[in-house]
């Protein structure tokens, strides 16, 4: 087996694709993370202050978290991309591990986000549509030679992130969802969608309402997810679970509002477009014939830098660059010229042939790269103009020029780092692609392994050791894989994935909405959940996961509702200007049905239920105190009391 696969990563190691879809998967991914934590820095108090605004969590995780921004924002434009890349990983672990983001406030998000930005490490995604290969292309040309960055990179830095980050996960949820009776019954993707807490406002109930197409749903997520990580190698099936997993996902953004978990998944797919697609669209954009000719010194190296920063940013192929001591001669606008003057400036010619020089060249190639149109335009404005001029004379009359000799020979890159498909320590020591392979195939056995026994952690040994409390070795299995997966999900985002299964919404007939109580009693909802029971935006990802994961669940206790009502108070209480020496919030309760079988119109029968007053929380000088005599829920847990197995650790 090990020699199969070693083989399979060999063949996959030597075969070179175009890096496109890889670098707008590093984009992609970058984009869904920086908003992530645009999103950690607007609710920082909420969710890092152990009482928002009142006992506040250190500043020093309010700067690191703008660090981390910078940090993505070099990802995305692809600038030191490996360093950035560790960075991003280690900022992903140490706020998972040192902050409440995985006890209260995870749903699943950071999982994904830890295991893809542990892979980024490793891919070579700076190959395309990133800043490294233009500064490298810079340090390493010389006015007589210039270096050229690879473009192309192994096939396996596109299939070694679908197979562990999408099929090992669709996988290991495909199974728990068969234990499901909800998911058996087809209703798996209805259900979750006409639930309160988790719908977006985007009514979807003329689609719910069709019993045939919501079992068709369920049923074909099920079989998607658990054929997906033999499919996917296989040519033939690309482009089905391409349209299919991109269509689930987008139907997650939609209609749920855990929409940072489905753009997460949605970007992987990125990595599935077919390569032929990318290169269709290359052709599509590409100019047939240069739209501008430009000339330039070629023993400038200003004017050598200038044109390798064109030609980087030059998608569509549009700017023909060439040398004036090589071709001036050759065209007659330039040929009355004397060679003194032409050395001066940039020149240019258009397709008509009308000459421009200096501001006015660059001008006309902004204008035909496209999409920077609305720089050239600016540039055109008479007191911008007069500006722009006065500092390119300045620029291009001192620059100095560097006739070539023998010390124009390129220097050499350090191999390791770019030359080799993976870096780190898996190429630097390696001397040969082979050993490279081995080394991940050792990897990928681990890897497996610590899948396994998350997936059967939860499947089996998690539900047995329930059903038999007194059985000392099921009790120290238990335990010792709970042991291992915590680590797995801490350094590579491996943990079960048997999310909003029936253990979350079994019982799950009561949720809890907040409103504060002024002076004259009048009662005021605070913009978290609305009168439908809908968490408002923007408290969805993650505040949506604390709330109807943790906060308000089947098994609801005491304790965990007077922590989060208290920190969910504190924090509007504080935005909506109330005292908090003397403030008193209700705390409201209604029922919802969710029936593991189809219901019509579910969706809005749950919005319209009434709600009814169960409890108080009363701030003052002393803190917050919590009445609430009957907890929502007390009822069915009194009834199965010593029937449930074990704490309820997954949702």
């Amino acid at each position: 087996m090990l020699s199969a696969l070693l083989t399979a990563i060999q063949a996959q190691l030597n075969r070179k694709v175009s890096a496109t879809g890889l670098g707008l998967f590093r984009i992609g991914f970058a984009l869904v993370a920086l908003q992530e934590i645009l999103f950690l820095f607007y609710f920082r108090h909420l969710i890092f202050d152990p009482v928002p605004y009142l006992d506040r969590a250190s500043p020093v995780l309010h700067v690191f978290l703008l660090v981390w921004l910078g940090v993505l924002a070099c990802l995305a434009l692809g600038y030191h991309t490996r360093r950035v890349a560790v960075a991003n990983y280690l900022f992903w672990v140490v706020f998972v591990v040192f902050t409440p983001m995985w006890q209260d406030f995870d749903g699943g998000f950071d999982q994904l986000m830890t295991a893809s930005s542990f892979l980024l490490i490793f891919l070579p995604s700076e190959r395309a549509l990133s800043l490294d290969p233009l500064r490298w292309t810079w340090r390493y040309s010389t006015t007589s030679q210039r270096y050229s960055p690879i473009r192309e990179v192994p096939l396996l830095a596109y299939t070694l992130p679908l197979a562990l980050t999408l099929g090992l996960l669709y996988f290991d949820s495909g199974l728990h969802k068969l234990s499901s009776e909800f998911w058996r019954n087809g209703m798996g993707g209805w259900l979750p969608a006409t639930m309160p807490y988790y719908v977006s406002p985007l009514d979807m109930s003329p689609l719910l309402n069709i019993r045939w197409l919501e079992q068709a749903i369920g049923y074909t997520v099920i079989v998607f997810q658990l054929v997906f990580l033999f499919l996917f190698w296989f040519r033939p099936f690309r482009v089905p679970l391409l349209i299919l997993g991109a269509s689930f996902h987008a139907g997650i953004i939609l209609t749920l509002n855990v929409y940072p978990f489905g753009f997460a998944m949605l970007v992987h797919y990125l990595l599935l477009v077919p390569f032929a697609w990318w290169r269709g669209y290359s052709r599509w954009i590409r100019c047939t014939r240069p739209l501008l000719t430009v000339f330039y010194d070629q023993e400038c190296p200003l004017c050598n830098r200038t044109v390798i920063f064109i030609e980087h940013f030059d998608i569509r192929h549009a700017i023909a660059f060439k040398g004036l001591q090589s071709h001036a001669r050759e065209y007659r606008a330039l040929d009355v010229i004397p060679e003194a003057t032409l050395l001066t400036d940039l020149y240019a010619l258009d397709k008509q042939e009308r000459l421009s020089a200096g501001v006015d060249t660059y001008i006309q190639i902004l204008l035909k790269l496209g999409y920077t149109a609305p720089l050239g335009w600016l540039l055109k404005i008479p007191g911008i103009y007069r500006l722009a001029r006065a500092i390119y004379r300045r620029i291009a009359d001192g620059r100095q020029r560097q006739p070539c000799g023998e010390h124009c020979a390129v220097t050499p890159l350090p191999g390791w780092e770019h030359e080799r498909p993976f870096a780190g320590f898996l190429a630097r020591h390696a001397a040969s692609d082979r050993q490279i392979a081995w080394r991940i195939s050792k990897i990928l056995v681990v890897v497996l392994l610590l899948q396994l026994n998350s997936t059967l952690h939860y499947g089996v040994l998690y539900r047995w050791a329930g059903a038999r409390p007194s059985d000392p070795v099921l009790a120290l299995l238990d335990q010792a894989s709970d042991s291992v997966i915590n680590l797995s999900h801490t350094f590579f985002g491996i943990s079960p994935h048997a999310l909003y299964l029936h253990d979350h919404f079994d019982h799950y007939n009561d949720i809890v909405a907040l409103t504060y109580r002024d002076q004259a009693g009048q009662e005021i909802w605070l913009p978290f959940i609305n009168q439908e029971g809908r968490l408002l935006s923007p408290n969805w990802g993650r505040i949506q996961s604390m709330w109807a994961n943790v906060a308000i669940t089947s098994h609801m206790s005491r304790d965990r509702l007077e922590k989060f009502t208290k920190k969910v108070t504190a924090f509007y209480g504080v935005e909506m200007g109330i005292d908090l020496s003397d403030a008193e919030f209700v705390i409201k309760s209604k029922r919802v049905e969710v029936p593991t079988s189809w219901v019509v119109d579910l969706r809005h029968r749950n919005f319209q239920g009434e709600w009814r007053d169960i409890g108080t929380l009363h701030w003052g000088r002393d803190g917050a105190r919590l009445v609430v005599p009957h907890l929502p829920g007390d009822e069915h847990q009194l009834h199965d009391q010593g029937a449930e197995s074990g704490p309820h650790r997954m949702p």
